[in-house]
């Protein structure tokens, strides 16, 4: 938590649930990430908080963008962007959406099969595109290799295609998975991606880019390493596998941009104790927060995302709990096997940070399911 957030719920004690998020931090992630990657152009991945604030302060910082529909271009466009820095990033497009982002000036698409290719080719002609390869996701807390991606040797056969077409068959694209902790995988896809490289060059393709994609990792409950960890590797990749010759290089972050800028606020509805079968009670505490699974918190999805949480008791003595939200479905369950312990002091009406939730909760947070209300936003 910063000082600058701190101090906002100390003062206002704004109504809970409520994320609030601190864009100075923000501004303060992506100076760090272009220090240690100065040779990479930033795409931020707008699906990982798509707040107006955070866009606008990353406009003005020269950042570009990664968006996922064309909704998420319209908001790049409205606060300030130019078409030349925004990338159609998802390989699933309605052909509606493609041709809106064309429109807008948007020319460069993400595709993995024919048929996307040729939505590309018909309904945003001589537009630069990328395909992407798919790679392991070993170490990422979120992965993403089974929906996205395909094979080197489909790939090649598409980006030959895509110049036959009519296209800019412009570069390859790969994504490690999300919260990515272990740094080898960058270096395992780049070695990957580049033999695929090579190859289409040789066949006459004028391949000129390389999109590292995002998953560079905030600290929840567990370390990780810094991103100047993640710039060393990624770099020598390149160099060792690119030489002199080194393409335009992209990244896509989002978890790492915003995370830990914000912190949710919430309020312990209700602190119980279950009855065992064979008499007594369970000495593990059930602790039912006003979010949960369906109010933003759907990466506790199979408890891979550990979000870490403090209270107004922490340092006094505490015992195992079970964590869910307030809904009256069984799955807004968020931690049950994760060793998560509480203080032994906290009750209901207590209020409860949980800390790094600047991504990807705002978005996920249900309209109204049981009734309940997306969670507030404070921007500061």
């Amino acid at each position: 938590m910063t000082p600058k957030v701190a101090r906002y719920l100390a003062c206002n004690q704004p109504a809970t649930p409520c994320l609030v998020l601190d864009v100075d931090r923000v501004e303060s992630n992506f100076r760090a990430l272009r220090d240690v990657l100065p040779l990479a152009r930033i795409y931020y991945a707008v699906k990982a908080n798509p707040a107006e604030p955070i866009l606008r302060r990353l406009v003005s910082l020269g950042s570009s963008f990664d968006a996922a529909s064309f909704e998420e271009i319209d908001a790049c466009l409205t606060a300030g962007a130019v078409p030349a820095r925004i990338s159609y990033g998802n390989t699933i497009k309605k052909v509606s959406a493609i041709r809106s982002a064309y429109a807008a000036g948007v020319d460069l698409f993400a595709f993995d099969s024919d048929e996307e290719l040729d939505k590309i080719a018909v309904n945003a002609p001589g537009s630069r595109v990328y395909c992407r390869i798919l790679v392991e996701n070993a170490g990422a807390d979120w992965p993403l290799s089974r929906k996205f991606g395909t094979t080197l040797e489909h790939a090649r056969a598409l980006m030959i295609r895509a110049g036959t077409l009519g296209l800019d068959a412009y570069g390859l694209s790969f994504h490690v998975g999300s919260q990515q902790t272990d740094t080898t995988s960058y270096e395992a896809a780049i070695g990957r991606v580049s033999m695929l490289f090579t190859d289409l060059k040789d066949a006459g393709v004028n391949l000129r880019m390389c999109n590292l994609g995002g998953g560079f990792p905030t600290t929840y409950r567990d370390d990780v390493p810094g991103i100047d960890q993640f710039g060393s590797a990624i770099m020598g990749a390149m160099t060792k596998h690119f030489g002199n010759a080194l393409p335009e290089i992209l990244v896509e972050p989002g978890r790492f941009l915003v995370a830990d800028a914000g912190v949710v606020s919430a309020e312990v509805v209700l602190v119980s104790r279950r009855g065992l079968p064979q008499g007594g009670t369970d000495p593990v505490r059930w602790v039912y927060l006003d979010i949960g699974r369906f109010g933003g918190l759907a990466e506790t999805e199979g408890e891979a995302i550990k979000y870490r949480i403090t209270t107004e008791h922490d340092g006094g003595e505490t015992g195992p709990v079970a964590i869910a939200g307030p809904t009256c479905d069984g799955a807004d369950i968020m931690y049950e096997k994760s060793n998560y312990r509480l203080p032994l002091a906290l009750s209901s009406g207590d209020r409860v940070s949980l800390l790094s939730t600047g991504a990807y909760v705002t978005t996920y947070a249900s309209q109204r399911f049981n009734g309940f209300a997306p969670l507030e936003e404070h921007y500061i």
